[in-house]
């Protein structure tokens, strides 16, 4: 007597396109935060424009996480029209940030949900972003380095959300920008 086996066909197509789609996700994943962790731009300590000898220069300015300079609370005025052609950000509102010499690296953000009201642009950066990275730089002893640029804007005035953070310290700092916040 002979017995025969049946064994059922097992979907191999089927499993193999799983799995590949599960390494394929994994990598988008992988390549993903890979990105994002890239995608603050570094400004570097030749893009300063200058030294202040005083954290409160230009008058008003504060000093946030002991390290950095930013403006006041109300900066007046409307945002003008834009000096890039980039049509997501018409408006413009030009104000300096200052960074003390010998600090550690500065991550300057617009929280996520911001981005798209708001942008970012200090140091000659690559325009508008919603974050960068001001490198620590040693010198001039004892000063604050000047670096250009400003805030991008969809309309012509808002309070401007901006998280600093110096280390593992972070600390979120409101601008209004022609209206009081």
């Amino acid at each position: 007597m002979r017995f025969r086996v049946r064994t059922a066909k097992l979907a191999w197509p089927a499993v193999v396109s799983t799995a590949i789609a599960i390494v394929v996700a994994l990598v988008a994943a992988t390549a993903a935060s890979a990105g994002a962790a890239s995608s603050v731009s570094t400004i570097i300590c030749n893009r300063a424009t200058g030294s202040v000898r005083s954290a409160a220069t230009p008058t008003g300015y504060r000093v946030v996480l002991g390290v950095v300079s930013v403006p006041p609370a109300y900066l007046g005025g409307q945002a003008v029209p834009s000096p890039t052609t980039n049509q997501k950000w018409p408006r413009w509102m030009k104000q300096a940030l200052f960074v003390r010499a010998g600090s550690p690296a500065v991550v300057v953000s617009v929280p996520k949900s911001w981005r798209t009201r708001a942008a970012i642009g200090w140091g000659t950066s690559s325009g508008p972003v919603s974050a960068l990275r001001v490198a620590s730089c040693a010198t001039p002893a004892g000063k604050w380095n000047a670096y250009p640029g400003g805030f991008y804007l969809r309309a012509s005035s808002a309070c401007v959300p901006l998280v600093l953070q110096v280390g593992h310290r972070t600390a979120t700092v409101r601008f209004g920008i022609g209206r009081h916040c």
